[in-house]
């Protein structure tokens, strides 16, 4: 006969109850387990999350274009005259207003990187334009040294990716 003092110990019928619990825990972690991770990314997309970068690569006053998360992203080598008219730029009537300093890292004004599409419709500009920087071969978008938006229907600047200066001559994007 079970009795019913709280002070007793625990009998059998206790440990059957504390053991189905824990049981029943078990289960429906093993069951929660396989929805959850599946929301996780797939490993490809995982290997394009970050990309590194050789800036040797670049001479100065040159641009190379990489892909990255299937975009082409503008790495480019700015001369002084290229930074000298963008800051010089700063304070000019502008659609998106961005000074120079504001698309670069600090203390790298020389490289500029943009992710290269047009921010109207999502073309690829061309280097080249009224400003120094690329121009848009779709809808006649201008972006000057520092990719932002000086002329055309493009609504904002050239986007940034995040990125970070691994040592002095890798880039990590990403």
């Amino acid at each position: 006969m079970a009795t019913t003092n709280p002070h007793e110990d625990p009998n059998r019928r206790d440990f059957i109850h504390i053991a189905a619990a824990a049981a029943a825990v078990g289960g429906v972690a093993a069951v929660a387990w396989p929805l959850v991770d599946q929301m996780n990314p797939a490993g490809d997309t995982l290997a394009l999350a970050s990309i590194e970068f050789d800036l040797t690569k670049v001479a100065l006053g040159q641009q190379v274009i990489v892909k990255w998360r299937s975009k082409p992203v503008f790495v480019r080598h700015r001369t002084p005259k290229e930074i000298a008219d963008a800051v010089a730029d700063d304070h000019a009537a502008m659609r998106d207003p961005a000074t120079d300093a504001s698309r670069h890292k600090a203390g790298k004004p020389e490289w500029l990187i943009l992710i290269g599409v047009c921010t109207h419709l999502g073309c690829v500009p061309n280097l080249g334009g009224t400003y120094g920087g690329w121009l848009c071969p779709c809808h006649g978008s201008v972006y000057d040294t520092a990719g932002r938006i000086r002329a055309g229907p493009a609504p904002l600047n050239l986007l940034m990716p995040d990125y970070e200066f691994l040592s002095a001559t890798k880039v990590k994007i990403g």
